[in-house]
């Protein structure tokens, strides 16, 4: 494990915030087993707070990698749908610098929650950041 935790993703601002935190590498017992990144969603605003509890996948990174291209190219995103995992989606407003950050936990809570928080241009190249910052300090687990 990590010393510290690393935020994937981190959008905030306007008093809303949507932050999914990796804590560290969870080691599978079987040896056809891809050992897993343990993650959480906090969600944070003055209406709502809460925590989801999430595992990712190598290939969730890799398709995180994926959103953030169609996001940078400026279009809405669906990351994890489909899947058993907590959805992530992320919808541009076409007017100003803001998107609409949805999480759904179909499989546990059955609750959705949906945070509007400003997307600036820097927000981007700190991203990508992130995720690089995720491979390179769990390598084993991509």
């Amino acid at each position: 494990m990590a010393e510290n935790p690393i935020d994937l993703i981190r959008l905030e601002g306007e008093g809303n915030s949507v932050v999914l935190r990796i804590a560290g590498r969870e080691e599978r017992k079987g040896p056809a087993e891809a050992d897993v990144l343990v993650g959480e969603f906090l969600v944070d605003t003055p209406f709502v707070r809460g925590a989801l509890k999430t595992w990712i996948l190598p290939e969730d990174l890799r398709q995180w990698q994926q959103a953030l291209d169609s996001l940078d190219a400026g279009r809405d995103i669906a990351w994890r749908e489909g899947q058993r995992a907590p959805w992530l989606f992320i919808d541009l407003a076409e007017d100003d610098d803001r998107c609409q950050v949805t999480i759904k936990d179909h499989a546990m809570s059955l609750t959705t929650v949906t945070v509007t928080v400003p997307l600036v241009d820097a927000w981007f190249d700190d991203a990508y950041r992130r995720l690089d910052l995720v491979w390179e300090t769990w390598p084993t687990a991509v």
